[in-house]
């Protein structure tokens, strides 16, 4: 009997086959939808990735048929054949006929990643995706990512520096005096890159190093079957052996694709001369087809779980790896084969169909970028029919053109047949805006000359009053300048910094004169404002005596002292004068003083003089009714703000407006207290007389 086993990689030849071809295009679309000097590699090995899988998949399906005619020719012999000589036969014919299907793809990752329009991230960005892969062991597993990423960033890159460039020459600049200059980002990214190109050296060398290897435990394993050929051992110990060298053989990995083809010959020459001599028996071949099954079974349960796995690339390429291990395995029972291959079967098509379905999506997403891109260009195409002659409005427009372009970057490819052909188009109109800027702001030169001139006589002026000591006036004067300057305009670009750091400097070093001028007054004021907390100490423990107009000279030298002290910071004048003018209010009431009397005597001398008169008497009770009118106003408005404080809010804002009103509060009683003073003393003395 002849029952070879199919060794599977996929099903349905033609189906398939064109999934793969559409497959490929929407890959190159992706790939290749940046510019064409800018395409990375990634496309090359995607398609050919591609190529691959459909060859493996048309030789799956000569295969398959060529085990159905091998069925047919296995049922012809039995009746011709004992049995042991029928399963002998096909497992040799099995080695005969197996496919030699062994390439470096083995040692390469399969490459997994998650769909990311690099377009749409930022120079940065791009650099620390790069060094989160180059530290990744797996550096064969980012290929296409790199490339990805480098096509990505030199896309940008060309960008920034046309931009630059465009920025340069609206200036007024010569095209020949353009360079760019690579920034902080580029040598970062040339840094990382070269990192990862000699991991990839590395991984290599260390490649080829353990191909060499696997060759010599081939060789060494071929040696190994030509002495258990000449074995005389038992048939049981002898099959045992054999099937652990050929366990053995299959994990050890590819070799230097030079010997693949004549190891396999040897290799299979040596099984079939083992067949030859130990004549395996029909429990040993069951037994062995049975592990078969089991294990074909098992790919099964895998390939369905696949279905469940929501990265359609991953589940493709986990495929793959799995069909590769279907050919590996070997027969299975003649009366399961067909089950087992068509379950396997139905779960490689349906995977297959997400994966349609998966790059039917990316197109449908390459032609909603197409149309995104055209609606861009006629927002351009707009701004350019319709120019302007306001500077302002040309600030405006190519901050909208700007982010029209930013927006343009972010949408990602369009379909590669159109995407050089859209991006022309495009550049050509951001091209013609930013020719009619230069042009614009070329005619405007002769301005910015005139504004040049108008800030050098600004700076001679600032320089003559650098030096001044008039700070209040110099300051304001130097505030006029500094409006002046902001109100003329732009200067040319050659001489914008060089003139403000002179107008700058002569400003920074007048400031930092009246800065240092008043910090040295600071000083004085906290020392102002120790005297004057320690006078007001001395107000309330001086130790009085009974003599009134000793107390009265006493307090009025503290009163001496306090104005002869001078300022104190202005946060505190407040606090302190209402601390001393209460102090002093407080030893009053105890000495029974009025407050009348600490003031000049010319007030008392008025007096004095006044209430001798008819006339002086007329005066006095008219200025006593005036301060009584006073009184009751200031007493009303006291009433009033004591019971607004009720009204106030709960809030931050509210307590500091409510510190405000009792301060007021308090201030106001005070003059209340004094004014009442000098009617009491008014009245005082019209009593007198």
């Amino acid at each position: 009997m002849e029952n070879l086993e199919p060794k599977i990689t996929s099903v349905n030849t033609e189906p398939l086959e064109a999934s793969m071809e559409n497959s490929s295009e929407v890959v190159n679309d992706i790939v290749e939808a940046v510019p064409a000097n800018e395409t990375v590699s990634a496309s090359v090995d995607a398609e050919k990735q591609e190529n691959d899988n459909i060859e493996t998949l048309k030789a799956a399906e000569t295969e398959l048929s060529s085990a159905d005619e091998q069925d047919e020719q296995t049922s012809a012999d039995e009746a011709l054949r004992r049995q042991i000589e029928a399963e002998y036969q096909e497992q040799k014919n099995k080695l005969h006929h197996e496919e030699i299907d062994e390439d470096d793809d083995s040692l390469l990752s399969t490459e997994e990643f998650e769909q990311i329009d690099y377009e749409s991230l930022s120079r940065e960005k791009l650099v620390e995706l790069l060094e989160s892969l180059v530290n990744r062991d797996d550096i064969n597993g980012v290929k296409t990512q790199v490339g990805l990423i480098r096509a990505a960033f030199v896309h940008h890159s060309k960008a920034l520096q046309q931009q630059q460039k465009e920025e340069f020459l609206a200036a007024g600049n010569r095209e020949e005096d353009f360079e760019y200059i690579p920034d902080d980002i580029d040598h970062r990214f040339d840094a990382v890159f070269a990192i990862y190109k000699e991991k990839k050296e590395q991984i290599a060398e260390e490649i080829e190093r353990q191909k060499q290897a696997n060759l010599e435990a081939k060789l060494a394993i071929l040696e190994k079957l030509r002495a258990l050929i000449n074995s005389e051992e038992s048939l049981k110990k002898t099959y045992d052996e054999f099937r652990a060298l050929q366990d053995e053989w299959r994990k050890i990995g590819v070799v230097p694709k030079s010997e693949n083809n004549s190891l396999w010959q040897n290799y299979h020459f040596l099984v079939e001369k083992f067949f030859d001599k130990v004549r395996i028996n029909r429990e040993l071949r069951d037994l062995d087809m049975k592990k078969n099954l089991e294990s074909k079974i098992e790919l099964c349960e895998k390939a369905e779980e696949l279905l469940l796995e929501p990265n359609v690339m991953k589940s493709f390429k986990e495929l793959q790896r799995l069909h590769d291990k279907w050919k590996e395995i070997g027969p299975v029972p003649s009366e399961y084969k067909e089950e087992i291959w068509d379950r396997f079967r139905t779960a490689t098509e349906k995977i297959n169909a997400r994966r349609r379905e998966y790059y039917d999506k990316l197109h449908e997403d390459l032609q909603s970028n197409y149309e995104s891109k055209k609606a861009l260009i006629e927002k351009v195409r707009e701004i350019v029919d319709n120019p302007t002659e306001s500077i302002k409005e040309w600030e405006a427009r190519t901050k909208n053109i700007n982010e029209l372009f930013n927006i343009w970057r972010s949408i990602g490819p369009a379909p590669r047949k159109v995407n050089d052909q859209i991006w022309s188009e495009f550049k050509s109109l951001m091209d013609q805006f930013f020719k009619q800027k230069a042009e614009f702001f070329a005619r405007i030169k002769e301005q910015q000359m005139h504004n040049y001139n108008l800030k050098l006589d600004l700076c001679i002026q600032a320089e003559s009053l650098m030096n001044s000591t008039d700070w209040k006036n110099t300051t304001q004067e130097l505030i006029k300048l500094q409006e002046a300057w902001r109100e003329i305009g732009p200067v040319p670009r050659r001489h914008s910094d060089k003139i403000w750091k002179r107008f700058r400097s002569a400003c920074d070093y007048f400031f930092r004169a009246k800065e240092a001028h008043f910090a040295e007054i600071r000083n004085k004021e906290k020392e102002n404002l120790r005297l004057k907390e320690e006078l007001i100490k001395q107000v309330e423990e001086y130790p009085y005596t009974n003599d009134k107009a000793e107390n009265l000279k006493v307090l009025k030298e503290f009163q001496r002292k306090w104005v002869e002290i001078g300022f104190v910071p202005f946060q505190e004048k407040e606090r302190l004068q209402t601390a001393f003018r209460k102090a002093i209010s407080q030893q009053l009431d105890k000495l029974k003083i009025n407050p009348v009397e600490m003031d000049d005597s010319s007030f008392r001398s008025r007096i004095e003089h006044a209430k001798d008169t008819p006339e002086g008497q007329k005066a006095i009770i008219r200025e006593i009714n005036f301060l009584q009118g006073k009184i009751n106003k200031m007493t009303e408005d006291v009433t009033l703000w004591e019971n607004n404080l009720g009204f106030l809010a709960n809030s931050k804002n509210a307590e500091i407006l409510r510190q405000e009103f009792e301060k007021k509060i308090e201030k106001t009683k005070q003059e209340i207290k004094f004014l009442e003073a000098k009617v009491k003393f008014l009245r005082d003395e019209l009593t007198k007389k």
